[in-house]
């Protein structure tokens, strides 16, 4: 009997508090971290310089390459945005 009156308040507390607690707080937490950051921006902008200049280290590689062995086939680059229509893209 004496612990059925301490069991029910808990679970009942468990269910409307608790439980409740916890998905607001996580759906709080979620939509503050939707967007990306400032940081993480930067990083990718790196990241992006960063990958164009080993495109042209590739390609100059090839470009050499085929030079030396006539019968290879040189891979024609892919035509490149100018940086402010990626970051058009990015926002929409």
């Amino acid at each position: 009997m004496d612990e059925s009156i301490i069991i029910a308040p808990v679970v009942v507390g468990i269910l409307f508090i608790g439980l409740p607690w916890i998905i607001l707080h996580y759906i709080t937490q979620w939509k503050k971290s939707g967007s990306i950051s400032r940081e993480d921006e930067n990083l990718l902008d790196d990241l992006y310089e960063t990958a164009r200049r080993l495109d042209d280290r590739l390609h100059s590689i090839e470009r050499i390459v085929a030079a030396e062995t006539p019968e290879l086939e040189v891979r024609r680059p892919a035509p490149e945005l100018p940086r402010s229509d990626i970051r058009q893209i990015r926002e929409k």
